[in-house]
């Protein structure tokens, strides 16, 4: 059984709530471990708070910042001096409200005419130009591979090869259950092509809408729920079974999700988290 603990809050779930109301919602639901982001309207990940208030805020609180979400188009050479600028913001946020890790999201633009050898190459470029700062900050980046057909970086395995390639130990790689299930990497690389030791952090939703695979988006995506098309328990299950210590993070990007009432929000979470851990 899945140990509560070790479940999360990405602060998509309710964007509409404040930094501190957000921190009294997971606490309420008796979760201590969030995921801040800033791309939630016109605020910074900390909803434009002086770092060391929001620190304290989460301290008061027995709140935990697991990750920052998330440096967009990181493997993309045309954007890179942007990119180095942004990161250095965010580490040093990180570093100044506690947080332990920041999130890597690839290109995934219809548009990018790069042939794959090419993409895999600006990722790899990517981290090995990036990893000097995150070793000296002291930060985890977390790479996450988006599993869209127009994606740059869709499969674990792909990823996985190109932090062995960088030569840094500074990364680890996001499971999305979402977006594993939509890419390209076959349900049995998870122990065997792909070493979940690599893994850092899970991403959890569902999806219980009759659609094709390939007409998945981020608005399908739910709490996981005994509807569930992609088997997002059992991928929890298995990530735990080959030996994930890590956290599991919630992040429905469902419209009917993030427009609950506090308390059916609260309700609905507790049942998917006695659905996951029975």
């Amino acid at each position: 059984m899945i140990d509560k603990r070790r479940f999360g809050l990405n602060r998509i779930i309710a964007p509409s709530l404040g930094l501190e109301g957000f921190f009294e919602f997971a606490d309420s639901v008796g979760i201590r471990k969030v995921e801040l982001r800033n791309d939630i309207g016109s605020r910074n990940a900390v909803d434009d708070l002086q770092p060391a208030a929001a620190a304290k805020m989460a301290a008061d609180m027995g709140i935990e910042i697991i990750s920052i979400n998330a440096l967009q188009k990181f493997n993309l050479y045309s954007v890179r001096e942007k990119a180095m600028s942004e990161l250095s913001a965010l580490l040093e946020l990180a570093k100044a409200i506690g947080c332990h890790a920041v999130v890597l999201c690839p290109n995934n633009d219809p548009t990018d005419a790069r042939t794959p050898a090419q993409r895999a190459a600006e990722t790899t470029d990517a981290l090995s130009a990036f990893g000097p700062l995150f070793t000296k900050a002291g930060i985890l980046g977390l790479i996450e591979p988006l599993g869209f057909a127009i994606s740059s970086l869709a499969s674990l395995v792909t990823t996985q090869e190109s932090i062995r390639k960088s030569g840094f130990a500074c990364y680890r790689i996001v499971h999305d259950t979402f977006h594993h299930y939509i890419g390209p990497d076959d349900p049995a690389v998870l122990g065997g092509a792909y070493d979940v030791s690599n893994t850092g952090l899970v991403h959890i939703s569902g999806v219980e809408s009759d659609l094709p695979t390939a007409d998945y988006r981020d608005q399908h995506r739910v709490l996981v729920g005994p509807a569930d098309h992609m088997n997002s328990k059992e991928q929890i299950l298995r990530l735990d079974r080959l030996g994930f210590a890590g956290d599991f993070s919630f992040e429905p990007f469902s419209p009917a999700i993030q427009k609950l009432s506090r308390d059916k929000l609260a309700d609905a979470l507790r049942q998917s988290i006695d659905f996951i851990r029975s």
